[in-house]
């Protein structure tokens, strides 16, 4: 099934920093998945899931790629690709994101945006810290 997947990570002396994949899950055979189960609690519910890949994005290289650079190995998971409407929830909100795999010319962010440079990741964070949150 087509997931995004999902992290809002709380940085000291930032605020809430998004983290966000699209991708789809996958089934494990079942040797594996018990394997990797038992490394954790396996009362918990699990979805293996694998990210949409992109080689001119450093953190979507390759699957380890995006777990090193994820805040940490658990993520919210809403069914089908919604990334471009979080990333253009998260510049209403004034919350930047620092990572995701959406084809910019899927993404919009307001036209004020545009004022704080080509580099679309940077200018979020320029931005939000510009305008200040929308709610404290």
């Amino acid at each position: 099934m087509p997931m995004t997947m999902m992290r809002l990570n709380m940085v000291e002396g930032l605020g809430p920093v998004l983290q966000l994949a699209e991708g789809w899950t996958v089934e494990l055979p079942a040797e594996i998945h018990d394997v990797l189960d038992r490394r954790t609690d396996p009362t918990w519910p699990t979805t293996w899931f694998v990210p949409r890949l992109d080689e001119k994005k450093d953190c979507f290289k390759d699957v380890y790629s995006v777990m090193n650079c994820w805040g940490a190995n658990h993520g919210a998971i809403a069914y089908g690709h919604i990334g471009a409407d979080v990333l253009t929830l998260c510049s209403i909100l004034r919350t930047p994101v620092c990572m995701h795999n959406i084809e910019d010319k899927d993404i919009f962010r307001p036209a004020a945006w545009n004022a704080f440079g080509m580099d679309k990741e940077g200018a979020d964070y320029r931005a939000c810290q510009n305008f200040g949150p929308m709610y404290k």
